[in-house]
């Protein structure tokens, strides 16, 4: 019987064997390389570039801090020329026990949050050590009205990091390549990619 289950427009998965930094490779939904991104080691502020492939000639999105990385850093994710697409701020405390994150337009408005996807689960990964694997993660971006914009899975997969993005389209303009409400869909792959290297630095 046919489902309802929405495509994944993205998938990320974390690039193995690599040293020093983290690197991921994105795909679309027909498992054609479609980014890369690169996250730089050794840096006190987060230094994050997306490409359009490993070759790194052309980038598509940045994602920084302006201060030293901390629990309530703020997330300024921009394009090349520097413009703003937005920023994230983690809730401090409130993500040691479940992951939790504020979304910001590039005015510093709050437009939305995303959410690990419940208590109890996020409790169990956290306190379950080698076997958290067992327990994928996944975390619903909302808007204000607590409308769903997107959703972010990881697979199961216990060797390596995948993480799949949702976007639910029944709520895009007209337009797909342009406003999914409030945020652009560059912005949408990079809080994917803000949640995968952030998890990548937890594990």
């Amino acid at each position: 019987m046919p489902t309802n289950k929405p495509t994944e427009q993205f998938t990320i998965r974390r690039q193995v064997f690599k040293l020093f930094g983290a690197g991921f490779h994105i795909y679309d939904p027909d498992g054609n390389v479609v980014g890369y991104c690169k996250q730089k080691a050794f840096k006190l502020r987060e230094d994050i570039r997306i490409y359009t492939d490993d070759s790194k000639s052309t980038e598509l999105i940045r994602i920084g801090t302006r201060s030293i990385i901390d629990f309530g850093a703020a997330y300024e994710i921009t394009l090349p020329t520097g413009e703003s697409l937005g920023s994230l701020r983690r809730k401090g405390m409130k993500s040691l026990i479940r992951d939790s994150w504020l979304v910001f337009d590039p005015k510093g408005v709050e437009i939305a949050k995303i959410e690990e996807d419940s208590q109890a689960k996020a409790l169990f990964r956290r306190f379950m050590g080698d076997y958290a694997s067992l327990l994928p993660q996944s975390f619903t971006l909302r808007a204000a009205d607590n409308t769903v914009l997107a959703t972010y899975r990881t697979h199961f997969n216990i060797f390596i990091y995948k993480l799949g993005i949702t976007i639910h389209t029944d709520h895009q303009n007209t337009d797909e390549s342009m406003l999914l409400d409030d945020i652009d869909d560059l912005m949408l792959l990079a809080i994917g990619v803000l949640v995968s290297a952030i998890e990548g630095r937890q594990n």
